[in-house]
């Protein structure tokens, strides 16, 4: 394991929760959005996170394959995907330009299936995992510099 292992792992967990607070930003500032360029109301987004896996430097002939993963490398943003099992909201408004206009349904628009509660608790916890990788490379560089202090006296 390298020196700056721990730094290099925590800043894949940070660009990555970035990105996770992009995208709900981009879910709250479209709870209202009743037509997109693809056409009908805004779907919700979301980031799936993977882990980068490292090739283990060596095998150990007591574990399973799959416990013998050796360290790890990080997350990758493995894509952004769009929330289609999600039911959209019914609002009954006839005057709305995008109100549905015959059928059973008619008067009703279709909204986005944002929820503005579940977005503003997952921008908590993406903010709050952005501060505990910040905090392991403050921890990291400390210790750097109590590595260095000692190799100076």
């Amino acid at each position: 394991m390298g020196l700056f292992n721990s730094i290099n792992i925590a800043s894949t967990g940070m660009s990555a929760e970035r990105l996770r607070s992009d995208v709900i930003a981009d879910n709250i500032a479209n709870a209202s959005t009743t037509r997109t360029a693809e056409g009908g109301p805004f779907r919700r987004s979301r980031v799936v996170l993977r882990p980068r896996a490292e090739q283990p430097f060596w095998r150990s002939p007591f574990l399973p394959d799959m416990l013998d993963n050796g360290g790890g490398k990080g997350v990758r943003v493995v894509e952004v995907q769009k929330d289609y099992a999600a039911e959209l909201r019914l609002v009954y408004d006839p005057t709305h330009p995008d109100a549905i206009k015959t059928g059973p349904r008619a008067g009703y628009v279709e909204m986005p299936n944002v929820d503005i509660v579940t977005e503003m608790v997952d921008m908590i916890a993406a903010s709050r995992a952005y501060e505990a990788n910040a905090s392991i490379i403050d921890g990291s560089k400390s210790m750097f510099l109590k590595a260095l202090e000692i190799g100076n006296r």
